[in-house]
């Protein structure tokens, strides 16, 4: 009577841990499908003014001096590093890969004698710094709906610091999205802006108010007024776009893990009830099978 009642409080229990993780599953649907609308609603606009910001750059050639392309010289030989993790956990492995290539970035920064000033976001990364006794200058919080002029503050403080030589470069430890099926823990360098070549035609840089570049359809874009003034607008546009771009993915893809671990749980769940209603039925029938023989053996005793 013991096991019988003990597999049927592991029912109720399993059954009421099925229910709970079926609905976090739904809530992580529909929170994944709201930030997924954002992320990809900013995502051409942010590849817009970086592909845009990269033209500009390439039109002015090595006469560049903006130090958010180039750095200052002199800069401290120390890097900020922002790290993105979530405040909730149940969201499979999502912490643990991102917290597991923030730290292995800095045991390389250790090794090759750069300082760093570590930033992160969610309290996980805050737990697992602490525990790990590792000094956090400033702790943000973004939430699971960042705004743009919320993170555009951060990325103002970084351009700020990083313009007066504080920082050699400022990298941003986040899981980036690519599908539902596709997430990549990323260290992406914010400051100085990187760009990938996107072309082989040559660009030119004229003296005076007018620069121009050539684009692969060999179409010539006159820029006015001159390359610096433009760059000097679009530069800190596009630092702000990239991260905020960053955090939005973050949120993508903390959101969509919870969502696969949940379902995940339920079936394991759903799973496990099955067994232990089979173990419940064998031993209700053994129980009944022993009392039925009992009572059989008690009458043939009698005759």
């Amino acid at each position: 009577m013991a096991q019988i009642r003990e597999i049927k409080k592991r029912m109720t229990a399993v059954s009421t841990i099925e229910r709970i993780t079926k609905t976090m599953q739904m809530i992580a649907t529909a929170k994944f499908t709201s930030s997924l609308q954002r992320a990809r609603a900013t995502r051409p606009y942010t590849d817009s003014i970086r592909e845009l910001v990269s033209r500009v750059a390439e039109a002015c050639g090595d006469e560049l001096e903006d130090v958010l392309i180039n750095g200052v010289t002199g800069a401290e030989h120390r890097e900020l590093i922002l790290v993105i993790s979530s405040d909730r956990g149940l969201c499979g492995a999502y912490n643990s890969h991102v917290l597991r290539t923030a730290s292995k970035h800095l045991h390389s920064l250790e090794a090759s004698g750069t300082g760093f000033e570590l930033q992160i976001s969610g309290k996980k990364a805050g737990a697992y710094f602490n525990f790990a006794g590792t000094d956090v200058a400033h702790r943000h919080q973004f939430g699971d709906k960042p705004s743009f002029d919320q993170v555009a503050e951060v990325a103002d403080e970084m351009i700020k610091r990083f313009s007066a030589g504080e920082f050699s470069a400022v990298r941003v430890i986040y899981m980036r999205f690519e599908s539902n099926a596709r997430q990549i823990p990323e260290v992406m360098q914010l400051l100085p802006m990187k760009f990938n070549a996107e072309s082989d035609a040559e660009a030119d840089a004229d003296t005076d108010s007018t620069a121009t570049a050539a684009t692969e359809s060999g179409v010539v874009y006159d820029f006015s007024p001159s390359v610096d003034a433009i760059l000097s607008e679009l530069l800190p546009r596009a630092v702000k776009t990239s991260l905020f771009q960053a955090v939005n993915d973050a949120v993508v893809s903390e959101q969509v893990m919870r969502m696969i671990a949940m379902k995940a749980a339920s079936d394991n769940a759903k799973g496990l009830g099955r067994t232990l209603k089979r173990d419940f039925n064998r031993a209700r029938q053994g129980k009944i099978t022993t009392e039925l023989t009992e009572i059989v053996s008690g009458a043939a005793a009698l005759e």
